[in-house]
């Protein structure tokens, strides 16, 4: 038992399930911003010219959260069939979600460092549980 008394295997599979939760938190911003310059349902991409330069930007982070999840959740994947049971499984499972809330938030409020760590991050924990995975397997 780790993190709130949780397995190691209900905190990777959660991570997967906020992970692609998070996959839309910057699309909520699209959303708004595509209604509040005019949404034309019969053509939802050409808005994305009229969208203000925020909106533009959490766009880009949306797209950029569906390519991390699909990674991502290869790696938690793996690390679960694998049976690996660490503090830095969990750590890296957590880290992850974090860094992607906040990669997220970062790219939105056009704070370019910030972003940039926060995927370098999320890119770490994602290597290194698939890491870790595939070295337990070679034992």
């Amino acid at each position: 038992m780790t993190f709130a008394n949780l397995p190691t295997s209900t905190i990777l599979l959660g991570s997967i399930a906020a992970a692609a939760a998070l996959v839309y938190f910057p699309y909520l911003v699209v959303a708004i911003t595509r209604f509040q310059v005019g949404f034309d349902i019969s053509a939802p991409r050409a808005a994305f010219d009229k969208l203000p330069d925020y909106g533009k930007r959490a766009t880009w982070a949306h797209q950029n959260s569906w390519e991390a999840f699909i990674l991502y959740s290869v790696a938690a994947l793996m690390a679960y069939a694998t049976h690996q049971e660490s503090a830095t499984v969990v750590n890296c499972a957590i880290g992850f979600t974090v860094a992607r809330l906040l990669y997220s938030i970062f790219y939105i409020i056009n704070f370019p460092i910030g972003r940039s760590l926060m995927f370098g991050v999320g890119s770490v924990a994602i290597y290194t549980l698939m890491s870790m995975s595939i070295i337990s397997t070679m034992n």
